[in-house]
C-alpha cells in the first residue's frame, strides 16, 4: 500500500508555468491586463463578442490586443457611428 502513494506522488503534475501569460499594457487606455495567449479559452477578450466588421476596425487602429474594456468601449462606438450613418437625414 505504501508502494501506490509513492508513486502518485510521482506522477508529474502540470504547472501553471507551462502556460502562456503575458502582461499587457493597452494601448488605447494605458491600463494594465493579462493576456492568455497560451489558454486562450480564458482570456478576456473571447467574453467581448465582435462581428467580423468591428474585428476589422479594431484591427485597422491597433496592432496589438486590448483590455475588455476598451474593446467593448470601441466595438459600441463603432455600432453607433454605422447606425448614424446608415441613417438619411433628408428634409
Amino acid at each position: 500500500m505504501e508502494e501506490s502513494k509513492s508513486n502518485n506522488s510521482e506522477i508529474p503534475k502540470k504547472t501553471e508555468s507551462k502556460i502562456k501569460h503575458d502582461e499587457k499594457l493597452c494601448p488605447n487606455c494605458n491600463r494594465s491586463f493579462e493576456c492568455k495567449v497560451g489558454s486562450i479559452s480564458l482570456c478576456q477578450c473571447t467574453k467581448v463578442y465582435l462581428s467580423r466588421e468591428e474585428r476589422d476596425y479594431l484591427a485597422a487602429q491597433y496592432s496589438d490586443c486590448l483590455c475588455y474594456q476598451c474593446m467593448e468601449t470601441l466595438a459600441f462606438e463603432y455600432r453607433i457611428t454605422k447606425s448614424y450613418k446608415a441613417i438619411t437625414w433628408s428634409f
